[in-house]
């Protein structure tokens, strides 16, 4: 498992260090993980509208090219 290295400001710090019962590397890993499939989802939802756009202007490509552009 990699690591790594966060810095936080002092007050955060002294903030987080009032509840030692959770497991703020836990937090992190979650939130990093959420933000992740967010940006993943936004991505994938650009390129439906980039497709959407190119197949209303009648720019479409055959199911075999699509399929060897995907590699299936």
């Amino acid at each position: 498992m990699a690591n790594l290295t966060l810095s936080i400001p002092d007050v955060l710090y002294e903030r987080m260090a009032k509840h030692a019962e959770y497991r703020w590397s836990e937090v992190a890993r979650q939130a990093i993980s959420e933000r992740l499939d967010e940006a993943e989802l936004l991505a994938d939802l650009k390129a439906i509208a980039k497709a959407e756009k190119e197949h209303s202007a009648g720019r479409t490509i055959s199911y075999e090219k699509l399929a060897k552009k995907l590699g299936v």
